[in-house]
């Protein structure tokens, strides 16, 4: 193991404050890159983050956590809020280091035997059931264990009164005296001599709750083990705090990591029944062929999360979100309202409005009409057939857009002038599950974004002369569900301008599709099976794009046919070979990606011709990217032990009809796959 020096850790500004410290009385927050409190009995104490120290008093530069409604336990060093680049940079220059998986425990007790005090401190123990205040006389660094005994007063808090003095005894016999660190949360001390203490057992803390995984000691040692999983967890863990990370994402994740180690548990349980057996039974061979397949199945399910971890990647592929909207059907008469948002509209507009909008659509039906000066509360009020009509205005909207309804929302003039802008913090802006949902000659805004403007959960929305001025993803077109949009323009997108799920209709007329990373992204999900999507474009401009004006991802390495396509890893290469352009390019850190892409620039040509036949080639390629993907794919279930129930579930033409579309002036090009 070698040695390394151990300084002063960031967290700890001076006396004259240095570039770790918050100003004077700020109290760090999920906002600022720093970690939300963990749910315990302990809030911040408000002049906590002063440069001088807590309340006034020179020494320590922590804070201070004090009991919430409670007077017994003493106050706590306040240092669950630390920034990511505080724990980073511990981590990266004062634990690990450039230590194997391996070598992670002993990397761990050689920084703690430098910088934790062995004795003279107090901690609360603090468990589900209990929290008792205990004294530390000495500290087992190989275990990472304290030597501890009761406080004196004895101080305990629990959910019951059956952990008397006696009681908390006998459980510290029975455990020898000796607690996990990550158990322990320092007392505050105004000294300041017992910082580095209560720093070390937090990061101690953090590691094993948020980093360390149960199978992370088996891994091979050939990697830099900072590098390849903390580094990658620890910022997946600071963007899911500071919400850059969609709520759907986030739920596949935690339920993949509970599933793997669930199987891991069991693996162990399968290979340690194997190792304690000396016969050469049939029920050993059982048992070996059920070890293989967990085994399997836990690396499968390792690479999943691999790819979530991996912020260049996490976003590439489709996970599962579903609808939790209920649709109201139609009211009890069988009555359609007529919604008109804003309440204060002129007499000669209303009049104009009633003549355009409900004789037309009345057929003899009983129509009636409510005027609302929300938006929200109009469309929340919508029930199957109604209609919201939207007069010119800029409307600051502060929540989400759930239409589970066939319910159209029709702006009354340009786009231009019906501005809808979301204000505040969420996943979504419009939520649509609706068996036939129309949004028309409105422009929305979005800021501060999670997830993308428009999420169609299912059933079918159609977009019609509309202006989305995007902040993460465009419009999202998930499983099952349909999507319709004409002479609408699409900009902003830090992401895709339409991301479209496996088995989803997507059809798109007459569109401007530009200033996204990417224009269109096909995505995959990872592994599983589905019915390839049934897309139509007609006579788009899809332009300016960072990346590629479509891309489709795809499992398995591409085969590139030809001389006009050549491959080379790294940097980007492009060859030029005549108006065609082949290029791969590195992702990731890990078994990294290529995207090949093969331009079609002849879009850009004038003339129908050239556009058709432009058309007709971006056709063939993805047909063949289809079955090339269809081959992988069953390989790779087959590779799992799974059978797939519908042989032919790729054997269809992704593309019904691709006419007339042109696409210029994107970074990389007008078609790229994305291969894992």
């Amino acid at each position: 193991m070698c040695g390394r020096s151990v300084m002063a850790e960031p967290g700890l500004p001076g006396p004259q404050g240095d570039g770790w410290a918050l100003p004077p009385g700020r109290a760090a927050g999920p906002q600022d890159g720093a970690e939300e409190a963990d749910g315990d009995a302990y809030q911040e104490d408000a002049d906590s983050w002063s440069d001088s120290g807590s309340r006034g008093n020179v020494g320590t530069a922590l804070g201070r956590a004090v009991p919430d409604g409670n007077v017994l336990l003493p106050d706590i060093f306040h240092t669950d809020h630390l920034f990511f680049y505080e724990r980073f940079s511990a981590y990266q220059d004062y634990i690990l280091g450039d230590c194997k998986a391996s070598e992670v425990k002993g990397f761990i007790a050689e920084y703690l035997e430098k910088v934790l005090e062995p004795s003279g401190w107090q901690a609360v123990w603090r468990t589900d059931v209990f929290h008792v205040v205990v004294g530390v006389v000495d500290v087992d660094y190989s275990s990472l264990k304290a030597v501890v005994q009761l406080g004196d007063p004895f101080l305990c808090e629990s959910r019951d009164s059956s952990f008397t003095l006696e009681c908390m005894q006998e459980l510290l016999e029975l455990k020898q005296y000796q607690i996990l660190l990550q158990e322990l949360w320092v007392v505050y001390d105004e000294s300041g001599e017992f910082d580095q203490t209560a720093l070390a057992v937090e990061h101690v803390r953090f590691f094993y709750r948020w980093i360390w995984r149960t199978w992370d000691e088996e891994e091979e040692d050939e990697f830099d083990y900072f590098v390849r999983c903390v580094e990658p967890r620890l910022r997946l863990h600071y963007d899911i705090l500071e919400h850059r990370v969609p709520s759907g994402l986030v739920a596949d994740y935690q339920k993949l990591l509970s599933q793997c180690e669930e199987l891991y548990g069991k693996f162990l349980n399968v290979r340690n029944s194997i190792s304690t057996s000396d016969s050469d039974s049939e029920v050993e061979n059982v048992s070996m062929v059920e070890g293989l397949k967990l085994y399997e199945e836990v690396e499968h399910l390792k690479q999943k999360l691999k790819v979530i971890e991996n912020p260049q990647l996490r976003y590439v592929f489709g996970y599962q979100k579903y609808g939790s909207l209920q649709a109201k059907g139609l009211r009890t008469m069988g009555t359609k309202v007529l919604h008109v948002v804003p309440s204060t509209i002129k007499a000669d507009e209303f009049q104009w409005m009633v003549m355009d909008k409900l004789y037309p659509k009345s057929g003899g039906e009983d129509i009636q009409v409510q005027v609302h000066n929300d938006l929200l509360t109009a469309v929340s009020a919508c029930y199957e057939g109604d209609t919201v009509v939207i007069f010119p205005g800029h409307y600051i909207v502060d929540g989400v857009f759930c239409i589970a309804d066939s319910v159209e929302l029709e702006g009354y003039g340009m786009p231009d002038d019906i501005v809808i802008e979301k204000q505040g913090k969420g996943d979504n802006f419009f939520d649509c599950t609706g068996a036939d949902v129309r949004i028309s000659g409105l422009k929305l805004v979005q800021h501060d974004a999670v997830e993308g403007i428009i999420n169609i959960h299912r059933g079918k929305t159609t977009l019609e002369n509309c202006v989305l001025q995007c902040e993460t993803t465009g419009i999202t077109v998930r499983m099952s569900a349909e999507l319709v949009m004409k002479n609408s323009d699409l900009y902003g997108a830090k992401g895709a301008g339409v991301e479209i799920y496996p088995g989803s209709t997507c059809t798109l007329v007459h569109n401007g599709i530009h200033h996204c990373k990417e224009g269109i992204l096909i995505k995959s999900f990872l592994d599983e099976p589905y019915d390839v999507p049934k897309i139509t474009m007609v006579k788009n401009v899809i332009h300016n794009n960072e990346g590629y004006g479509v891309v489709l991802v795809r499992p398995g390495p591409l085969e590139v046919k030809g001389a006009s396509a050549p491959t080379t890893k790294g940097n980007t290469q492009p060859t030029q070979s005549g108006d065609e352009t082949a290029s791969v390019e590195e992702v990731g850190q890990e078994q990294p990606p290529e995207c090949v892409t093969d331009e079609l620039e002849c879009y850009e040509q004038a003339g129908t011709s050239g556009q058709t036949e432009g058309n007709c080639e971006i056709a063939n390629e993805l047909g063949a990217t289809a079955a090339k993907k269809s081959k992988m794919h069953k390989k790779r279930l087959s590779d799992l032990g799974i059978t797939e129930a519908d042989e032919n579930f790729l054997s269809q033409d992704m593309f019904v009809s691709v006419e007339g579309n042109q696409f210029k002036w994107n970074g990389k090009g007008s078609f790229g796959t994305f291969v894992f």
